[in-house]
């Protein structure tokens, strides 16, 4: 090998790099098995896919014996080049693979569990007070996990943070070099004694391994390495064996070969530059610049000879990245590149910003969707913002696209996983009910059963124990809520069925001494039997799909994972689950749009498209914040020999000039994120920089103007008009024939609610969870008073408040699963307890008669009106006092004069012509509110008396029967509508029907109008 001549290559950005790589090797094959012959290595299996695809494009679709493609694996651990299987690389690996003499991988999930089961005992070593829960010491496993990956895919010896000088650093860092000992200690010890190897090391000694094998024995057929950029130590030296074997070669993505040397020399002490890594591994190989040849027919690739606008764009971009220290040299960029090349350079590049994300991602989903109105021509969008492609995914499906995200989705947002985390919720909130409610409807939930009976069970148990306010914790709870509803009787079967599925899991999650392997087991077994239909096991409806395999794979490693970390508890065992599922994707394997992508910046340095959008471009984004993590500060990473930080932003631009490259390249923003103002990437700003030295103000071709118009005028209304108020006329047969008082008020108020309980028979129902309101104390009163005057409907107790009280307590027995509202409610009552006795005591002796809660009809022209009444009590002269209880507010002198509060006077009707059961025909002396708040004062006496404004009882009571009788009358004629408020001033504060009547939409077109 010595003296050998390194081959190495690049392919310029502007060249779509899979497709010059692909027409390349076939310009070299002169025989088809020439191409099966050669071993070629990428960074990752989805480079590989793309390379197959591409080798069909150049071909026009003839079949060929593709290479060998391998992964180098740079990024993902699980994409590694040598995998130990029968199918390795090459006879370097024997039968079984150089794998088989290295220890085998820890798997991540295990890793991660080992980690935070040491930094619990670290905790309680040190007898730590604040010693972080199970789940906040697996997050802090999993920055320790990133800390060892780092350190050994540099090949470093953690022996060597002792070596660091602790005097030189703060207090902070000396305890945190002490925390380290986690793994400088104890780590390699368990790595030991399981004999396994981290990911990254195992990753670092199979190229390690490789390049040694064949350096001793070069293989004879071709091998070729494309598209890396060693960033690995370990896979630049197996590119520096590579680019000395007989029949390698290696091939660069982009390699800057026009940059003048005094720039050049700069780029190796700037990590943010996006050639640093190039330039490290060139140095790496031995080579200089001039030493790298363009990979054979890349040129031919463009079309044309001359110099492209992406090529003078590849330029440009190059020349506005330049390290800072060399921007001085753009001060001769004018004489070098004339306002004609700067035009011909940003021909076909373009700029969008975005007010907001959503706004971004519409207008990339705009922008991908009108590509297909070419034919043949692809685009693809290029972000690392997660969020902004799923959302630009989502934004495609109003077209009926499916695009997926080369990233993948979230493990924890995928319906098995959705389901896992939704039964274990259920079960640790003790069936609280929007957790039980959400798991039951999961599309994955049956119970056994058909799924469409079990949806209607579920319906059941929503509605007749659920709405309302939250039954007793559990299912013991559950149940005896049940029983003491009648529609919820019939379902106790059903819930007793659900109970014994989730019996063992949840007896493990109540005790948070529970070993976490076994609630995890426990966990698996009570969901699979939750997602069993009638015709298909839980487990096959369960672990279905990709989703489903990934979410299998998981639980199977947690098991086995919980089992060998031993000492792990499941005390918030959801909050477990959701710290390990971090980071997991689940990819599809298969499909995707044939002429749409979504990529990210690593998935888009070998590929290429008609039209590239690269969005997210703010700072923070892209790039990433760069920091040094929690562990060591820059100057220690520095004395570890750990790399820059600021390499991945080196990395980060590198991947942007190879997209902003495209023939046809738009570049997004979004100027605010949350309300909060975004800085523009700092390339941005170098670009508009540099432009304006040549002349350019502004940069880019700005369309930010017509793509907002582009994207408001999408998701605009066609014109609309708003509703008119309703005004329903319902047949005379459909019309009520009968309203209780309370019900004729709301009836002037507002018609349109008596048309919508009383015709269409709708009931609003109660909230989930609902907490008792103003209504439910109300009723609490109103059934303690009643109680304690049908105790003692004559004579008075001489411990009449302490009985009032008594009876109090048994009311209140319904709040007793709500001790915060009992705290504030109990010092009310116990306060209208004590004024009440008092009024007590000066009536009593005043009256022969009390009725409490009594009922009462009389008919008005074929109407019957009904009543119950607080109280009536009858005088000693025979006169009668109708008292009405408001835990409210009381109506005022108008409303009641006006007839917009018609409730007593209507009563004094009834008692008037005998309509109370019990009662005779007899005068009424008395009208009055009691308002019991409880407050300060807790009650008062609103009585009606005659006056200049309020006519007597009895003129009062011929007024409402009056009234009513022309309602009656009125709304007996099928013409008349049930308007919805119709005289705003007097409208109802509060109605179950508002949003039915859909007042909010046409009272503001009213204001608008008015």
């Amino acid at each position: 090998m010595e003296g050998a001549q390194p081959k190495v290559y690049s392919i310029d950005p502007e060249v779509g790099f899979v497709d010059a790589l692909a027409r390349g090797l076939l310009a070299r094959s002169t025989d088809p098995l020439d191409l099966s012959r050669i071993q070629l290595l990428l960074p990752t299996r989805r480079a590989g896919r793309a390379l197959s695809e591409a080798f069909l494009r150049v071909a026009g679709g003839q079949a060929l014996l593709l290479p060998r493609i391998r992964p180098l694996g740079e990024i993902d651990a699980d994409e590694l080049l040598i995998s130990g299987e029968p199918t390795g690389l090459d006879h370097a690996f024997g039968s079984t693979g150089i794998a088989a003499d290295l220890p085998p991988e820890l798997p991540g999930v295990t890793r991660q569990l080992l980690l935070a089961r040491l930094v619990l005992r670290w905790a309680e070593q040190r007898g730590d007070t604040a010693a972080p829960a199970e789940d906040q010491a697996i997050r802090l496993a999993g920055e320790l996990g990133r800390l060892i990956d780092s350190v050994e895919t540099e090949g470093l010896d953690f022996a060597e943070l002792a070596r660091l000088a602790p005097e030189d650093y703060a207090v902070h860092w000396q305890k945190t070099l002490d925390f380290l000992r986690i793994v400088t200690d104890s780590w390699p010890e368990i790595q030991r004694d399981l004999g396994t190897l981290g990911a990254a090391e195992r990753r670092r000694r199979l190229l390690e391994a490789q390049a040694a094998a064949w350096l001793a024995e070069p293989p004879q057929g071709p091998v070729v390495a494309a598209g890396s950029t060693g960033s690995i130590p370990a896979t630049a030296e197996l590119l520096k064996v590579i680019a000395g074997l007989p029949n390698g070669a290696v091939i660069l993505p982009g390699l800057d070969r026009e940059m003048p040397e005094t720039a050049w020399a700069q780029v190796l002490e700037a990590p943010s530059h996006p050639q640093h890594t190039l330039a490290r591994l060139l140095r790496h190989l031995e080579i200089g610049r001039k030493e790298v040849a363009d990979w054979p027919t890349s040129q031919e690739a463009t079309g044309t000879s001359g110099q492209t606008p992406a090529t003078a764009r590849r330029c440009l971009i190059a020349t506005a990245l330049w390290p800072a220290t060399a921007t001085s040299g753009w001060a001769e960029m004018p004489n070098d590149f004339s306002a004609q090349e700067a035009e011909r350079a940003l021909t076909g590049l373009r700029r969008i910003d975005c007010p907001d994300p959503g706004t971004e991602a519409t207008t990339v989903a705009l922008l991908l969707r009108e590509t297909l109105d070419t034919p043949g021509k692809r685009a693809a969008l290029v972000t690392p913002d997660r969020a902004l492609a799923r959302r630009v995914a989502a934004e495609l499906r109003r077209w009926g696209l499916e695009v997926d995200d080369s990233a993948g989705r979230p493990l924890a947002t995928t319906p098995p996983s959705a389901f896992l985390r939704l039964t274990a919720q259920m079960v640790a909130e003790r069936l609280a009910p929007l957790p039980l409610l959400a798991t039951l409807k999961h599309p994955l939930a049956a119970g056994g059963e058909e799924t469409g009976r079990f949806r209607t069970q579920v319906r059941r148990l929503e509605t007749a124990v659920l709405r309302g306010p939250r039954p007793p914790a559990g299912f013991d709870g559950l149940l005896e809520a049940a029983r003491a509803e009648t529609a919820g009787r019939s379902m106790v079967p059903w819930l007793q069925h659900l109970a014994g599925m989730a019996r063992s899991f949840a007896t493990l999650l109540n005790n948070r001494a529970a070993g976490l392997a076994q609630t995890a087991e426990a966990h698996v077994a009570f969901a699979e039997a939750l997602a069993a239909s009638d015709s298909e096991p839980g487990a096959t409806r369960l672990w279905r799909g990709e989703a489903g395999e990934e979410a299998a794979a998981f639980f199977a490693e947690l098991h086995d994972g919980a089992l060998t970390a031993g000492g792990l508890t499941a005390a918030r065992y959801l909050a477990v689950l959701e710290a390990l599922m971090t980071g997991r994707a689940v990819r599809r394997r298969y499909g995707g749009h044939p002429r749409l992508a979504i990529l990210g910046p690593l998935e888009a340095r070998l590929q290429q498209a008609d039209r590239l959008i690269l969005a997210g471009l703010n700072e923070g984004t892209w790039p990433a914040e760069t920091e040094p993590g929690p562990w060591m500060s820059r100057p220690m990473r520095a004395a570890f020999g750990l790399p820059p930080v600021e390499r991945k932003i080196g990395l980060a631009a590198h991947d942007f000039t190879q997209a902003a490259s495209a023939p046809e390249v738009i570049l997004t923003r979004a100027e605010r994120v949350e309300g909060t103002p975004t800085v523009p990437s700092r390339w941005l700003l170098r670009l508009d920089a540099l432009c304006n030295l040549l002349g350019r103000p502004s940069a880019l071709a700005d369309e930010s103007a017509l793509w907002a118009t582009r994207v408001e005028a999408l998701d605009a209304a066609k014109a609309y008009r708003p509703c008119d108020p309703p005004s329903p006329t319902p047949p005379a047969a459909a019309r009520p024939r009968g309203l209780s008082v309370t019900q004729v008020e709301t009836w002037m108020r507002d018609p349109y609610a008596i048309y919508a309980r009383h015709i269409l028979k709708l009931r609003k129902l109660p909230a989930l969870d609902e907490e008792p309101g103003a209504a439910d104390k109300g009723l609490i009163v109103h059934d303690a008073l009643e109680a304690f005057t049908k105790a003692w409907p004559v004579t008075l107790p001489p411990d009449a408040e302490a009985q009032l009280l008594n009876h109090g307590r048994a009311v209140f027995q319904r709040i007793r699963h709500r001790p915060t509202l009992f705290a504030f409610w109990w010092p009310r009552f116990a306060r209208i307890a004590a004024w009440v006795s008092n009024r007590e005591a000066e009536r009593r002796p005043q009256l022969t008669e009390l009725l409490s809660e009594i009922e009462g009809r009389i008919d008005i022209e074929g109407f019957e009106l009904r009543a119950r009444a607080d109280r009536i009590e009858r005088l000693i002269d025979g006169g009668l006092a109708l008292i009405d209880y408001k835990t409210g507010t009381a109506p005022s002198s108008k409303s009641l004069r006006l007839g917009f509060s018609p409730q007593l006077p209507l009563e004094a009707v009834i008692a008037l012509a005998g309509g109370f059961e019990g009662l005779p025909p007899a005068e009424v002396a008395e009208l009055a509110f009691w308002r019991l708040s409880g407050g300060h004062p807790p009650g008062e006496i609103k009585t009606l008396k005659p006056g200049k404004e309020t006519p007597a009882i009895e003129d009062l009571a011929v007024q409402a029967r009056n009234g009513l009788a022309a309602l009656v009358t009125r709304f007996r004629d099928p013409s008349t509508p049930y308007h919805a408020r119709p005289r705003p001033d007097w409208a109802p504060r509060y109605s179950d029907y508002e949003h039915l009547a859909r007042v909010k939409e046409w009272t503001a077109a009213e204001v608008e109008e008015g």
